[in-house]
């Protein structure tokens, strides 16, 4: 019988390619260096490539494999000029992590504008979604093997919670992010179903929020409603990334992980 690898080198990326969409924003650019550090030559996308191309320049300077792409995620053909793009420079691709996000909704649920904004939103966040999903699982599939992982939020767990904003000219009435990424964690299950006979698997993660100099009225009152008492923090999602990306993972696949300190749980 074959001794079982060393757990440690499970978590290596090393060999492996990732490709992100986004990647310049809070969660992005922490997930974008869990993926480098841990080894995997990554490529990131979205329609901002000199913002991306900022965070690329900065994994660089450190002996890091990144690379910045362009993707407009609301728009099919730029998701197969960008599958073209990976399979030239690459021949394939090991994980797909999605990350990016469009909100629209600055005006929320009463808007004048809120039918437009909300099939905006839907546009890129659930179609789109969808779509480079297919193309990247289809690509996976074709070699037997991959990982991909959503990154979705609590709020497409839980609804609204307006105590945590009292005080604030802050709330939380976007009903697309809830839409979307509450439809993001059955859409997980879907394509670990539909492509685990391939050999993919496809989980979701569910971050809670993360500081970013709030009001401190809202901070006090978000962080009495978790268990941790703090909202996230830089490196909250990278072990969660890196675990679900690599093989130490392998046996995983259609589920929805929580990273929220509990907010969730209550």
């Amino acid at each position: 019988m074959n001794n079982p690898p060393n757990i440690l080198s499970q978590f290596s990326l090393k060999g492996k390619t990732a490709l992100m969409t986004g990647g310049a924003g809070l969660y992005g650019r922490q997930i974008v260096g869990a993926l480098a550090e841990a080894g995997a030559r990554t490529l990131i996308a979205s329609r901002d490539v000199a913002a991306l191309e900022k965070v690329a320049e900065e994994h660089r300077a450190q002996g890091q494999d990144v690379t910045a792409l362009k993707l407009d995620q609301g728009d099919a053909s730029s998701i197969n000029e960008l599958r073209a793009e990976v399979q030239k420079r690459c021949g394939g691709l090991d994980i797909l992590v999605n990350n990016a996000v469009l909100r629209p909704m600055k005006s929320g649920y009463q808007g004048e504008d809120a039918g437009a904004t909300f099939a905006e939103s839907m546009q890129v966040n659930a179609t789109g979604l969808f779509l480079i999903t297919r193309a990247f699982g289809n690509l996976m599939a074709e070699r037997k093997q991959g990982s991909i992982v959503n990154i979705g939020s609590m709020q497409g767990m839980v609804a609204p919670d307006p105590a945590i904003y009292k005080g604030t000219d802050m709330n939380g009435w976007y009903p697309d992010y809830f839409f979307h990424k509450g439809g993001m964690i059955n859409f997980t299950r879907f394509i670990g179903s539909y492509y685990g006979a391939h050999g993919v698997r496809c989980n979701c993660v569910s971050p809670g929020g993360f500081f970013n100099n709030q009001p401190e009225t809202f901070v006090r009152q978000y962080s009495e409603r978790t268990f941790l008492g703090r909202m996230a923090g830089d490196a909250d999602l990278k072990g969660i990334v890196v675990f679900l990306a690599s093989d130490a993972s392998a046996y995983i696949t259609g589920t929805n992980i929580p990273v929220d300190g509990g907010y969730s749980a209550k």
